[in-house]
């Protein structure tokens, strides 16, 4: 019965979703949806398009450098994981699609999602500070923060991972002689964030080199779809994707990446109509992309 009202709940929803990109076309309309892809130039659509698979290969770095012995050797199978993993969190609701990381680094790997998850929790933690930090740097004065806040959030924000790496040093001593099994459960997931400063160092790196990748190809596009700067564009991209990190992802991302790409560039572009075909457009493309990336990581053995 549960299973049963599970897809009924999962069919609504992915109705809802038709019902609502239906009407939104229908508002917008099709032909000026369609119009700023017969006019970009089709060698920066080949530029933006080289930047997310960049984007897609730098993630993969990411996850192998982390899991540096359990993944020597299996960069390709680790960018077939991260491809189906990055899929999987654009087309299902609420975060679930997060479920595929720990699923399939168990599956290839044979690491149990007491490793894998802390990992990611530790990742999408990093994700949010860079991309706020984009964000501010990109668009703070356009969305007219004054600079007090800003050098306030800056450092807030830039301190942040120093603090949570600090944390686990102080818990992993606190907790050392102690018995249960809360404590070695504790121990497990300590044990699989960043144990040395080289190590948090490499994840900050390749977590700066993938969002400024991908930003700037999804900025670039924007910027190409729609009368905006590429600052503009930028901070409409980081609108859309804050979705995608935080949970408030409906089925497919569909009205929740147009709500936060509308709600950066909103105050900057007067007319709806454009800022909403501007948000369903960068929408398709990062689709697109993600499932082109999908598919071709489909050509890679799995490891045995």
């Amino acid at each position: 019965m549960t299973a049963v009202r599970a897809r009924l709940a999962a069919v609504l929803g992915w109705l809802a979703v038709l019902v609502l990109l239906t009407s939104a076309i229908a508002w917008v309309g099709p032909e000026r949806l369609v119009a700023p892809w017969r006019a970009i130039d089709p060698r920066s659509l080949l530029i933006a398009l080289a930047l997310m698979f960049a984007s897609y290969l730098i993630r993969t770095l990411r996850i192998t450098r982390y899991f540096e012995t359990a993944l020597a050797g299996h960069f390709w199978s680790a960018f077939r994981l991260s491809s189906w993993h990055n899929l999987m969190n654009n087309l299902l609701p609420m975060r679930s699609g997060e479920v595929a990381f720990p699923v399939l680094m168990q599956r290839y790997y044979g690491l149990p999602a007491m490793k894998s998850v802390p990992v990611l929790l530790w990742f999408r933690l990093l994700d949010l500070q860079v991309v706020l930090l984009i964000g501010l740097a990109a668009g703070g004065h356009l969305l007219g923060i004054e600079l007090e806040w800003l050098v306030l959030l800056t450092l807030a924000l830039l301190l942040a991972p120093l603090a949570v790496y600090g944390v686990r040093g102080w818990l992993r001593g606190w907790i050392d002689g102690r018995d249960g099994r809360w404590a070695e459960t504790l121990v497990s997931v300590l044990e699989s964030l960043p144990d040395r400063p080289s190590r948090f160092i490499a994840t900050l790196f390749w977590t700066w080199a993938n969002w400024l990748v991908k930003l700037a190809a999804l900025g670039w596009v924007l910027a190409s779809l729609a009368p905006l700067t590429f600052a503009e564009g930028v901070l409409g991209a980081i609108g859309g994707d804050l979705t995608t990190v935080l949970p408030i992802h409906a089925p497919g991302g569909f009205g929740t990446y147009e709500a936060g790409v509308a709600v950066l560039l909103g105050p900057m572009v007067g007319e709806a109509k454009a800022v909403l075909a501007a948000a369903v457009n960068l929408h398709l493309f990062v689709l697109g992309t993600a499932i082109l990336a999908a598919a071709a990581s489909l050509l890679i053995r799995r490891p045995r």
